[in-house]
């Protein structure tokens, strides 16, 4: 797969290579002008990502926050007020009236992740 591909209204871009992500962490990937957090839980060897720019307080932060699961839901706590967001769908898990999070489709291909972008819309 080459550094983009367009499939199906999603486009694919390499994000790093699997080795570039701590285990049962996140790193910042920047995608064009905007900043994407991928996350890797080895235990369950699932990949997620979503927007870096914590919906609360507006700074990018969420590729360094706690991550963990809640009733075996994968999650994200902002590490400045601690809201947590569901890495599956991007929904606040503390405050069901609080912003929720744009999340994208992540997958993996020999030792390259790949992030997808709907061609409808750029990343948020």
């Amino acid at each position: 797969m080459s550094s983009t591909l367009s499939t199906t209204g999603i486009t694919w871009f390499f994000a790093c290579k699997t080795t570039d992500v701590p285990a049962n962490g996140g790193v910042c990937i920047k995608y064009k002008e905007e900043q994407i957090a991928l996350f890797y839980f080895t235990r369950s060897d699932a990949w997620y990502a979503t927007q870096n720019l914590c919906p609360h307080r507006k700074q990018m932060a969420l590729s360094r926050g706690m991550t963990g699961s809640h009733q075996g839901e994968p999650k994200v706590a902002c590490p400045f007020h601690k809201k947590t967001f569901s890495l599956a769908d991007g929904r606040c898990l503390t405050d069901e009236h609080e912003c929720s999070l744009t999340t994208y489709p992540v997958r993996t291909e020999d030792d390259r992740v790949y992030i997808g972008i709907s061609e409808n819309e750029e990343a948020y």
